[in-house]
């Protein structure tokens, strides 16, 4: 029962930034924009949160500062593939390899040598051993707020038309590059929120390249997902759940290879990727740049 117990509090804690990330993805994908760079930002969130909260003491302006980061990142971003037309994928890619290098150094010569845990307080938990806490509780509104923005607002038709036909979307009177530019910023809080969440809530400390793909899992889970902020909640979930198999697994001290448990979730997150392929159909102007007529 313990360990049914710890599988269950890991998946959820593990789940946490995942569902948050994809919600905000999830729109940004919607809109025509894919963030490659997801991995990198909340990179960037995870260390401006932990030096804020080393700094102030206080895990709630740690957060703050996340999301800050998130989206001075995201208007970056969006400058180049918004206005100057750049590759989404090169961007993104650009984003997260300066976020890897940027928080390494800034790491070291901020709290010392690669490797030296510098603890930071983390966000008050309840419910007993579940370890909950209140960026949990948040989690399933963030993504019905994703749903309801999308599916229940003209804001959200307007975002979903520009990721299928922004020029009909411009010719009804929207405006594209505004509304990508917003759907990104709604991904950037969110992105904000899960990067500070590693840190904040999970390891109270941090440490190099501490995402571990995460940013990517996310993608790939907004795939499988449809592109819906329900199933890419339920398959940030599924995922959790192979991470927080991987340390009850270990836990037990079954005689397996730990290695094998280790990359369980990325082959799971692969899995689900592939499985979504056959039939599934992207935003038809998702990674298209869009140049406003005259």
């Amino acid at each position: 029962m313990n360990v049914f117990v710890g599988l269950i509090a890991a998946m959820l804690s593990l789940g946490t930034p995942l569902v948050i990330a994809a919600a905000g993805e999830t729109v940004s994908e919607r809109a025509g924009v894919l963030n490659i760079g997801l991995e990198g930002t909340m990179l960037a969130a995870a260390f401006a949160g932990f030096a804020t909260a080393s700094a102030a003491g206080s895990p709630w302006l740690g957060f703050l500062a996340g999301v800050a980061a998130a989206l001075l990142i995201m208007a970056i971003t969006a400058e180049l593939i918004l206005r100057r037309q750049a590759d989404q994928v090169v961007v993104g890619t650009g984003v997260n390899l300066l976020a890897l290098g940027v928080t390494g150094v800034l790491f070291v010569e901020m709290f010392g040598k690669t490797g030296k845990l510098v603890g930071v307080e983390t966000v008050p938990k309840t419910g007993g051993n579940l370890g909950i806490d209140l960026v949990m509780l948040i989690a399933p509104a963030v993504v019905i707020a994703a749903w309801l923005l999308l599916a229940k607002t003209r804001w959200g038709l307007a975002v979903r038309a520009c990721g299928e036909a922004p020029e009909a979307a411009e010719a009804a009177g929207y405006n594209p590059r505004r509304l990508r530019f917003q759907a990104m910023l709604f991904a950037a809080v969110t992105a904000g929120i899960a990067g500070a969440y590693l840190t904040l809530a999970q390891a109270g400390s941090f440490a190099e390249n501490m995402t571990e793909g995460r940013g990517f899992v996310v993608i790939a889970a907004v795939t499988f997902g449809r592109w819906t902020a329900r199933g890419s909640a339920l398959a940030c979930m599924l995922i959790a759940f192979a991470y927080g198999l991987k340390y009850a697994i270990n836990a037990m001290r079954l005689p397996i290879a730990p290695q094998l448990f280790d990359a369980l979730p990325y082959l799971l997150a692969l899995a689900v990727l592939f499985g979504a392929g056959k039939g599934a159909t992207s935003p038809a102007a998702l990674t298209l740049p869009y140049k406003p007529r005259a």
